[in-house]
């Protein structure tokens, strides 16, 4: 049975490959995906373009694990040499645009569910989201399932971490920053320089160092991005806009971190938004000690994803190498994706 549903998750693969998905223009992916549903007798529902479907004996007196990925794509990016919607094997690699990030996870998560089906004897429910607008960290992708699907225990987020277990991933926060000042003539320098006082709190966003650190992802990292100020050489500019990127570890929540900034900067700080926060699963929870007798290794992953909506434990694992995400003749290596079919089936096995 793996093996046949191996072979059905790399050509639904393909075909998903094959289907333009950009955030927020998912339907036929997600056409794609009910098919999948309905040819195995799976009973499923959609809401937007977010497909999901619970285990045929459901038992509400049971904790529910939820299995996710998301079938959005960016789009791609100009260094192509192939059509990225043109999938391909070669060499043990198949090529196209989110066969990476994350089709591979998706249908491996997809055959995972599949198998587990029909079993009457689960110590859990599943429940598996096909989510949509991650990329983008849309309205309308897996937050907005939260409240339509059963409450969850605790969740795998299926994303390329070459099979091993991401106990840990930092959160984002993106601050829009106003620096102000008053305008005068440059020649005769009168005025307050809004560029220098932004200059202040840019030096403290460069050097301050949060006490907290992560035993797992670290430090709170922020960079400054983006800046913007002044029209005309000869006027001293009244305000300084800037935009900083801080990736918050499980150390702090949002609010937390911004708290402290607004306490240190005399600029304006507005948060884009507080909503994705960092998050982690104990390393001595039972599916994170399952992957590890199952010889994998745990890590903290500075890069986001879904599980920054869930506020439930959760654990980033999936088929696929980060690296290779959002890059030119994107590929994922065929072996990957049976190996990730057979290491989610035998992490699951471990505890249900």
């Amino acid at each position: 049975m793996i093996e046949q549903l191996t072979k059905e998750a790399i050509e639904l693969l393909k075909n998903l490959i094959s289907k333009q998905s950009f955030s927020g223009e998912e339907n036929e992916t997600a056409l794609l995906i009910m098919q999948w549903f309905s040819h195995h007798n799976i009973q499923f529902e959609s809401d937007k373009h977010n497909v999901w479907a619970k285990n045929k004996h459901f038992d509400p007196s049971k904790k529910n694990i939820l299995l996710n990925s998301h079938h959005d794509t960016v789009k791609p990016n100009k260094g192509y040499t192939r059509n990225p919607l043109s999938p391909a094997i070669e060499d043990g690699k198949l090529y196209g645009l989110g066969s990476n990030d994350a089709g591979g996870c998706l249908v491996s998560l997809l055959a995972t569910f599949t198998y587990f089906y029909n079993r009457e004897d689960l110590k859990y429910n599943f429940v598996i989201v096909a989510s949509a607008e991650e990329e983008n960290s849309g309205p309308n992708g897996l937050n907005s399932m939260l409240k339509i699907i059963p409450e969850i225990d605790f969740a795998i987020v299926g994303e390329p971490t070459l099979m091993q277990l991401a106990i840990a991933e930092k959160g984002l926060m993106v601050l829009n920053c106003d620096a102000k000042g008053t305008a005068g003539h440059a020649a005769h320098g009168t005025g307050d320089n809004a560029i220098y006082n932004a200059i202040e709190d840019i030096h403290w966003f460069q050097t301050f160092e949060f006490p907290k650190v992560s035993e797992t992802l670290g430090k709170v990292k922020m960079t400054v991005t983006q800046i913007e100020a002044g029209n005309q050489h000869n006027v001293i500019p009244s305000n300084c806009k800037y935009v900083v990127d801080v990736r918050v570890t499980d150390a702090y929540s949002n609010q937390e971190v911004f708290e402290i900034i607004d306490a240190n900067v005399k600029s304006e700080v507005c948060p884009r938004s507080l909503r994705l926060n960092s998050s982690s699963i104990p390393k001595e929870h039972a599916i994170v000690q399952a992957g590890i007798k199952l010889g994998r290794e745990t890590y903290g992953s500075p890069t986001l994803s879904d599980q920054a909506v869930l506020s439930c434990p959760s654990l980033k694992l999936g088929p696929g190498q980060s690296l290779r995400s959002h890059t030119a003749d994107e590929f994922i290596y065929v072996e990957e994706i049976e190996e990730g079919i057979d290491l989610y089936i035998k992490i699951l096995e471990e505890i249900i």
